[in-house]
């Protein structure tokens, strides 16, 4: 979860813009929670689009206009029916809590062959694990430049990657460092998490999307 400062708000045409104090991880098409601002602008809400010039409103066709001499950094944009705001300095927050649920504990299980009691220690790390690698490769794809929803996988592909980064997760528990937990005096085997073939499934690292 990632919480950012209001600095301005303003209300064009049903659609309500803030600019954001910092640079944000925000995405088109997920749920922000504005609050702090006032009643006009507070509330839970699907962002629009993420300006970067000053918002003007609608043309007849419903598309979204800008003033293009006027940049602005860091503004996030949704609907909002309400009267107009002129833009004007404004305090408050914006809280950001993507969980992305691509896989559930019951799926890494049957991926790994075993079934783990519950309850558990090895099931709350297996839950640790779901919930850490669901959210991280989630985030290693919006930073990529994708655009996925939080809910359903984008891919069988992106599917398998993240099994595959949450049962390495769960595998490693005990371990030291870079290596698997292990009694072996032989030695122990190199752990990667986050192996070639789990970037080559998830589609990262790339070049991100302008």
């Amino acid at each position: 979860m990632a919480t950012y400062t209001v600095t301005n708000k303003y209300l064009i045409d049903d659609f309500a813009v803030l600019q954001l104090l910092t640079p944000s991880e925000i995405a088109v098409g997920q749920s922000i929670t504005v609050a702090g601002v006032d009643a006009t602008f507070n509330g839970t809400y699907t962002v629009r689009a993420l300006p970067q010039y000053l918002y003007i409103g609608v043309d007849t066709e419903g598309d979204l206009l800008y003033d293009y001499q006027i940049p602005i950094a860091d503004q996030v944009l949704y609907a909002r029916v309400a009267d107009d705001v002129e833009r004007t300095a404004a305090t408050g927050t914006v809280t950001y809590a993507p969980v992305c649920t691509w896989v559930i504990a019951s799926d890494v299980m049957t991926y790994l062959g075993i079934t783990i009691a519950n309850p558990s220690d090895d099931y709350t790390l297996l839950t640790q694990s779901v919930s850490a690698g669901n959210q991280f490769c989630y985030r290693r794809r919006q930073e990529s430049g994708y655009i996925d929803s939080l809910t359903t996988s984008p891919g069988g592909d992106a599917t398998l990657g993240t099994l595959m980064y949450c049962a390495a997760l769960w595998r490693s528990r005990g371990s030291i460092e870079n290596t698997y937990a292990t009694f072996d005096g032989m030695g122990t085997a190199t752990q990667q998490s986050l192996t070639p073939i789990v970037k080559q499934l998830l589609g990262i690292p790339r070049p991100a999307v302008a």
